[in-house]
């Protein structure tokens, strides 16, 4: 039987980081995702610092889920490449310190064809990103909602085994006018981690509104019934960055999660 474990994105929360894990940690979830990008940032916080965290999250009892790096563009774009992929690298580098098997990031969006220089840069990005992360302990995961299931899933294929994991955001997924449903069934084997997020389809905007968790069009049963076939064992992460009353949405994602 899949075993649920309750992470908290501790950005969702919108306090200092510290006064977010004392939060967390009052919700008892078991792990949290850090966003890189924002007060954790790799290249600024030193040996020490991290040590200092790692402890903070210790004595809490809390373990790191997921390192969250999304950089403005993706890996399919030339435009400052290198340095985008450098700062992925101290990203995992952070991660691998305080325990976090992933770092999650929009890769940029999938051609259509195996085909053209978009695909090729992704494949030849994504392979040597793939072998860093083997060799630092921490894998890069490819955030779901760009294209449909099955194309991020032959992009899967075409790259070395093992070099690139997926963080499955049925929300992102919804809102782009992809199946949820169907992307689950082609991902799974991949799928290292869930951002436990929820959307509904929005005909007037032509496109998808992120909703509370539970009460849109992503069916985590079946999800999960899918997901428990492969012996998934990663973190369901809860994620409301735009919450009017984000601990209340928070709150109710986090039992929405318990009664599954």
């Amino acid at each position: 039987m899949l075993q649920i474990r309750i992470g908290l994105q501790l950005a969702s929360l919108r306090l200092p980081f510290a006064q977010a894990a004392k939060v967390a940690r009052q919700l008892n979830v078991e792990a949290v995702e850090i966003d890189a990008r924002g007060e954790l940032n790799p290249v600024a916080l030193s040996g020490t610092g991290r040590r200092q965290i790692r402890k903070l999250l210790d004595d809490l009892q809390l373990k790191v889920a997921v390192v969250s790096f999304r950089t403005r563009r993706g890996y399919n774009v030339n435009e400052e490449l290198d340095r985008r992929v450098e700062a992925t690298r101290e990203a995992m580098r952070l991660a691998f310190d305080l325990g976090a098997p992933i770092v999650v990031n929009q890769i940029g969006r999938v051609p259509d064809k195996p085909e053209g220089e978009s695909w090729r840069l992704l494949v030849e990005v994504l392979s040597d990103l793939g072998r860093d992360g083997q060799r630092i302990g921490a894998l890069l995961a490819a955030e779901t909602g760009s294209e449909d299931g099955a194309t991020l899933a032959e992009l899967l294929r075409a790259l070395p085994t093992g070099s690139l994991a997926v963080d499955f955001n049925p929300g992102n997924l919804i809102v782009n006018g992809f199946s949820a449903a169907a992307a689950v069934r082609a991902l799974a084997p991949y799928v290292f981690h869930v951002h436990a997020t929820d959307a509904v389809r929005d005909l007037a905007r032509g496109r998808g509104v992120n909703v509370p968790l539970g009460s849109g069009a992503a069916d985590y049963h079946d999800l999960l019934s899918v997901l428990e076939e492969q012996r998934f064992h990663g973190y369901l992460t809860v994620e409301r960055p735009a919450a009017a009353n984000p601990l209340l949405e928070i709150e109710q994602a986090i039992d929405y999660l318990r009664g599954l």
